[in-house]
């Protein structure tokens, strides 16, 4: 015998209803998640892309103050905003002493390492709901067959008729829970671990550029130190 989902769900029981409600809750919210990070990847790549074209020679020259300006016009990139917390970190504990008698560079380098952490759990927000979709998905359909299969059995049960067409029925229509709990699961299960290895990708980026960023600080530092002759001169005309 042949059902339409309207039918199916016209003989579902209320509790195969309430699962079936859940589940397709718990596919849209997996589907507004994965679509939402991946815009925002994409919004953060685009960002990086055109921030380093447009503040390259600035920092490499060290002007700092350009570069900064410029990242305050990607919030959206978590590159310009390390950058431009780094830098901001840096020339802050050039102009002050905080009494810890750390280097302003070594201040800076606990600053990023700190806010890589922050970085990549914005990376990651949201990415928790993906993970409990896919793993929960398939034990709530489950749930639902369950219960669609004690329905069907007791309405069986009420109306004291049996044969192989009557529990085939219920117990197809139960099934369909099942095979919902599936199809919300699999995609959401995909869609976690692509993004968490774009996450991944785009955290080994920041750390990078990171990097980069202290060598770049660092270079310039030593260049504009003073010589240890001209420290001696100093002293001496002092």
């Amino acid at each position: 015998m042949h059902f339409s989902v309207i039918e199916m769900w016209s003989t579902m029981g209320l509790p195969a209803k309430v699962v079936a409600v859940l589940l397709a809750c718990m596919g849209l919210a997996s589907l507004t998640v994965f679509i939402e990070r991946m815009l925002a990847l994409r919004r953060s790549r685009a960002a990086a892309r055109r921030f380093a074209g447009e503040t390259a020679d600035d920092l490499h020259a060290g002007h700092f103050e350009p570069v900064v300006a410029q990242a305050a016009k990607y919030p959206q990139g978590h590159l310009p905003r390390m950058v431009r917390s780094a830098l901001a970190t840096y020339s802050h504990a050039r102009n002050t002493h905080d009494g810890t008698g750390l280097h302003p560079l070594e201040r800076m380098r606990r600053h990023i390492e700190r806010h890589l952490e922050s970085l990549g759990a914005d990376l990651r927000r949201n990415m928790w709901l993906l993970a409990s979709v896919g793993s929960i998905a398939p034990f709530v359909g489950l749930l639902g067959t369950v219960l669609g299969i004690i329905s069907a059995f007791q309405g069986i049960a009420a109306t004291g008729s049996g044969g192989l067409s009557s529990v085939s029925a219920g117990i197809s229509e139960a099934l369909v829970e099942t095979a919902l709990g599936l199809a919300v699961a699999i995609p959401a299960v995909l869609a976690f671990n692509w993004l968490s290895t774009q996450i991944a990708n785009d955290e080994l980026a920041l750390t990078t550029s990171a990097g980069e960023l202290i060598d770049v600080v660092e270079h310039l530092a030593e260049d504009t130190a003073p010589s240890k002759g001209e420290e001696i001169r100093r002293e001496r005309v002092a």
